[in-house]
């Protein structure tokens, strides 16, 4: 948290609690990602934190941007990106929403099956695909499920449907899951790929393109790699696994561009022990998993947490949102502690909490406003 960040908490009046922004460490991780991966174009995935600040400095600066929506393609064409610079990654799409998306001038599409390929054929005719193939995401904090991709022999298969549909079958995709703390899950991947490339151009497909999808990192309790580390291990998977012939290459950052750029203002609400016995309290915030929090379920990401009271005597917590939600609990098995005289109405902040917050907050559950946002 910087000084401009610190200055814009303390002088905030606002009750509710909010998320502050600093737009400028966004732009930052943007150059410093352009830096060490300079082969590769930048889609940011909108979906992290759709703010219009955030995806005008990235229009204006040259990201790509990747999207799911009619309304995230919207957002981005009316803050100035062209539509060659958007990629509608989602492989759920109504067939209406692909024909929207062609008719704003959208020309690249993910699919990972035959139905989803039937879609595109008809709404999206010559279009560039690429294909999704499944991953295990071991070592991911926020892992993936199979909801996303096929295997690489379906995935080579509809790509070579794909052509036959009158289709451009441009590449392949993946993802080795969110906050990804194993830096050798890409190399795996990418050696999948490079197979699939060499069958396909057996078949007289020839792709160009991999979307090595996010994974890059915030930081959260668990310490994680510095940003050069993952690209040199991307770097070194596609040098081992394609030589100087490299295909071009698409990364798909959003935690890693505006994860540590964000703060969240919360305010202790009540602290209880659930028996006379029991030293484990118990810290309620205004905000839970329903406000913006939602990354907490099964404990999965780990938010840092400052207060006004650090630096004396902890211990052990348990802490939960608000809401009258027997789910609405962040941490209970994590180890948490907190200072003993932490009081209600402390001000808690929950750092690197600028992806995935206000995005996953809802429109008013239990009659508590959305999760307010500020970029400065």
């Amino acid at each position: 948290m910087n000084e401009k960040m610190q200055r814009f908490l303390d002088t905030c009046t606002d009750s509710d609690p909010f998320l502050v922004v600093d737009v400028d460490i966004v732009e930052r991780n943007y150059l410093e990602l352009r830096r060490l991966l300079p082969l590769a174009r930048v889609f940011y995935a909108t979906k992290a934190n759709p703010a219009e600040e955030i995806v005008e400095r990235l229009a204006g600066i040259g990201s790509s941007f990747d999207v799911a929506s009619p309304g995230e393609i919207d957002l981005c064409l009316n803050s100035g990106v062209t539509p060659d610079r958007i990629s509608y990654g989602s492989t759920i799409k109504k067939k209406t929403d692909i024909a929207f998306a062609y008719g704003k001038g959208v020309r690249l599409f993910a699919f990972d099956s035959d139905a989803e390929l039937e879609k595109l054929a008809a709404a999206a005719p010559g279009a560039r695909v690429f294909c999704r193939v499944l991953m295990e995401c071991e070592g991911a904090e926020w892992p993936l499920s199979r909801k996303f991709g096929c295997s690489p022999r379906m995935a080579a298969d509809l790509l070579v449907r794909a052509r036959k549909l009158g289709l451009d079958p441009y590449g392949i995709s993946f993802h080795v899951g969110s906050q990804q703390t194993d830096l050798s899950q890409w190399d795996s991947a990418v050696a999948q790929v490079a197979q699939m490339f060499t069958i396909l151009h057996d078949e007289d497909v020839d792709l160009r393109m991999i979307n090595l999808g996010g994974g890059f990192p915030a930081r959260y309790r668990s310490d994680v790699p510095a940003l050069e580390a993952y690209a040199q291990a991307i770097t070194q998977a596609m040098t081992k696994h394609f030589g100087n012939n490299l295909p071009e290459m698409i990364i798909e950052p959003g935690r890693g561009l505006v994860g540590d750029a964000g703060v969240i203002q919360a305010e202790v609400v009540l602290i209880s022990r659930k028996d006379y016995e029991d030293d484990r309290r118990w810290v309620y915030l205004d905000i839970g998993k329903f406000s913006g929090l939602a990354e907490t379920m099964d404990e999965a990401i780990k938010y840092r947490l400052l207060t006004p009271r650090d630096g004396g005597p902890t211990g052990p917590v348990s802490i939960a949102g608000p809401t009258c939600d027997s789910a609405d609990i962040l941490y209970e098995k994590a180890d948490y502690q907190l200072p003993l005289d932490l009081a209600v109405g402390d001000k808690v902040r929950i750092l690197s909490a600028g992806a995935y917050t206000t995005t996953y907050s809802s429109v008013g559950f239990n009659g508590f406003p959305p999760l307010k946002s500020y970029c400065i």
